[in-house]
């Protein structure tokens, strides 16, 4: 009997281990996210546009990833004919309409505000699970996306500094809808498809989507070369490493590990431990960028922090999901 008892044991550590990788990758993925603010900042301070950023960054990711892909995994990046059309729509709305309809939100909104509108998302996520699929979320969810979004305008101080403009809230609530679209389509884009393939195409295709608006032709590519202090202070670094770290932490191994979550945990879920990005973000910003955590964001920290808590009790501490093949 001891080596039916030792294999027992072993398979007991096993689905622990299971059913506490959609969690890990959760918290994994909002950390990694957490740098992109600050390492943008830097960005930022070396004379690129918002617009630059973001597509520097996109097509940094993308072709990083496809690069690689091609060469240790090529079988990761065919795309089914039955599904060309959704990742365009992932390109599209997941990844290039987040990021550039954020952007353009802040330029009409206190960034506490606009801030405060994306992450409605998991509000939106929930509401979307419940209403057009059909399926009866756990309490937990709803509990943990009111709870999170309590915590976040508390961390945002979105009382301050209110200006509601019409086109700037619209802005902010489109930014919502793709973000919210990015964990439902994460969520259901099926098992003939590689997480890494999609997300190295979703990349790659935000990339071209934003030509237009970014300009590559006319950035100011010089930037790269410098070393630079942001506005608000803080530690002084070379660019390149910061765009560096932002394209292959931030973004490549972000996103993969977002999507690896969904597809272990569930969309109303993920969206609301994702939202733990604002808090990586501000002890990220503490630490390079120099800008100080108040009292309300503490406070509001520890209570975004409790939302997602909540939210991650609704699958039972991640435990695994079947195929998505497999489910109805």
């Amino acid at each position: 009997m001891p080596d039916v008892s030792a294999s027992l044991d072993m398979m007991s550590g096993q689905v622990t281990g299971v059913r506490y990788a959609g969690p890990a990758l959760a918290f994994g993925s909002s950390w990694c996210f957490a740098f992109s603010g600050p390492m943008a900042k830097y960005l930022d301070a070396a004379g690129l546009a918002p617009m630059e950023a973001v597509w520097a960054r996109m097509a940094g990711a993308g072709l990083l990833l496809v690069a690689a892909l091609a060469v240790v995994r090529p079988r990761a990046l065919r795309i089914p004919r039955s599904r060309v059309a959704f990742v365009g729509l992932y390109a599209v709305m997941a990844v290039a309409g987040v990021q550039s309809l954020y952007f353009a939100a802040i330029t009409r909104l206190p960034v506490g505000i606009a801030l405060l509108l994306v992450y409605l998302a998991p509000v939106m996520v929930v509401a979307w699970v419940r209403l057009v699929r059909g399926a009866r979320p756990a309490p937990a969810a709803y509990a943990g996306a009111v709870v999170a979004i309590v915590g976040l305008g508390i961390v945002a101080e979105a009382w301050q500094e209110i200006r509601l403009d019409a086109v700037g809230l619209v802005l902010g609530l489109l930014a919502a809808a793709c973000s919210a679209g990015y964990f439902l389509m994460n969520d259901g884009f099926g098992a003939e498809m590689d997480p890494l393939g999609l997300v190295a195409w979703g990349m790659t295709g935000a990339a071209v989507v934003l030509i237009p608006f970014a300009r590559p032709w006319a950035m100011p590519w010089e930037a790269f070369t410098r070393s630079v202090t942001p506005a608000a202070g803080g530690q002084r670094l070379p660019v390149l490493p910061a765009y560096l770290w932002m394209v292959l932490v931030a973004t490549v191994i972000a996103y993969i590990m977002g999507v690896n979550a969904v597809r272990r945990l569930s969309a109303a879920v993920a969206v609301t431990v994702a939202s733990l990005e604002v808090v990586g973000g501000a002890v990220v910003a503490w630490a390079l960028v120099g800008e100080r955590l108040g009292g309300f964001q503490i406070v509001g920290g520890l209570i975004l922090l409790s939302g997602a808590l909540l939210a991650q009790t609704a699958t039972g501490l991640g435990a695994p999901r079947k195929p998505a093949a497999a489910r109805r």
